[in-house]
């Protein structure tokens, strides 16, 4: 979590009025497609919500385009981070700050159809069992052209186990995290940890307690580009950990995930049942994973046998994801 409080910027920061619903942006750097970012969530057909934006200590127009929407909308609170505190350290900061009883993420480069929030909401209200809900994803290019599309199932089964083998598979582009959650439930996880594919594991703990709902309806639009492309895991952590540029010491993403699913297994009540199925299930994952685990281990001895200027590359020489 992040360290320092940041600075809040704009004149609605401090508003008392209460949203319905919260929708977390983290960004870095993020000037390019921010504004149409901002501007298709702030022209949703359900108005009563907050945006709460968290700049990371950005060193572009960030800042600038930010107060700007502050200064001119009360549904917008923006944050700025003294120091870069990390890409999911920021993103659980907009968590942390929401108020709404109902929870968001959005990225600085995605695109929202202006009935994504009212659909998810009233889905939500109907199915008073579910934890989240997240709807069809429509792929676009730097340009904002279509390049594809996705209607995935991933969370939505019964059991709770089968909602945990579904969204630890890493097949899937991780869409429900991109989906409107309840806070109530998501206040019980430990968010995002600091390691390459955490998105898998905290969704599915969030399954643990309750199953997501699709909605197959195209509303929300995943833009792909050079800026949020990564080469492996390995290179990707310093996103996560900023510092690993300067000590470039090894990372172990593979194990950490692993440990992660082990130990949400542990913490959320479960039946006997399920939680024996999901341990077995973490049994399998692990031997269909057994390369990836046994290259971590090889990475980090060879990472040691190098000086630190040369491992600092290896998290330096990489796309950093905004």
């Amino acid at each position: 979590m992040a360290n320092e409080t940041p600075i809040v910027l704009g004149k609605f920061a401090n508003s008392r009025q209460i949203p319905s619903v919260s929708i977390g942006l983290p960004v870095y750097n993020g000037e390019r497609y921010l504004r149409q970012s901002i501007d298709s969530i702030l022209a949703q057909t359900l108005q009563n919500f907050e945006l709460v934006i968290c700049d990371n200590a950005s060193t572009d127009g960030t800042a600038r385009i930010c107060e700007e929407y502050a200064e001119r909308d009360p549904r917008v609170r923006y944050f700025r981070n003294a120091r870069n505190i990390g890409g999911i350290n920021n993103a659980n900061l907009t968590f942390e700050l929401s108020r709404g009883e109902l929870f968001r993420w959005a990225a600085h480069d995605d695109v929202c159809a202006p009935a994504l929030l009212e659909r998810c909401v009233q889905v939500l209200d109907e199915r008073a069992d579910a934890v989240g809900v997240y709807p069809g994803t429509v792929n676009i290019d730097e340009e904002g052209i279509e390049t594809g599309s996705r209607y995935g199932k991933e969370g939505t089964a019964t059991r709770a186990h089968a909602r945990f083998r579904e969204l630890s598979y890493r097949y899937h582009p991780c869409e429900p995290i991109y989906g409107v959650i309840r806070s109530e439930v998501l206040r019980k996880t430990r968010l995002q940890q600091n390691y390459t594919g955490s998105d898998r594991a905290l969704l599915c703990e969030l399954a643990l307690h309750g199953p997501f709902v699709q909605i197959p309806e195209p509303l929300f639009y995943k833009r792909y580009h050079r800026g949020n492309q990564y080469k492996d895991w390995r290179g990707r952590m310093a996103w996560f950990l900023p510092d690993l540029q300067k000590s470039g010491r090894p990372t172990f993403p593979n194990w950490l995930q692993l440990f992660d699913y082990l130990e949400t297994v542990r913490r959320v009540p479960l039946s006997f049942a399920d939680r024996q199925l999901c341990r077995l299930w973490i049994s399998r994952w692990a031997l269909t994973q057994s390369k990836g685990l046994a290259w971590d281990v090889v990475c980090a001895a060879r990472m040691l046998l190098h000086s630190r200027e040369w491992r600092t590359r290896t998290y330096s020489d990489t796309e950093r994801w905004e």
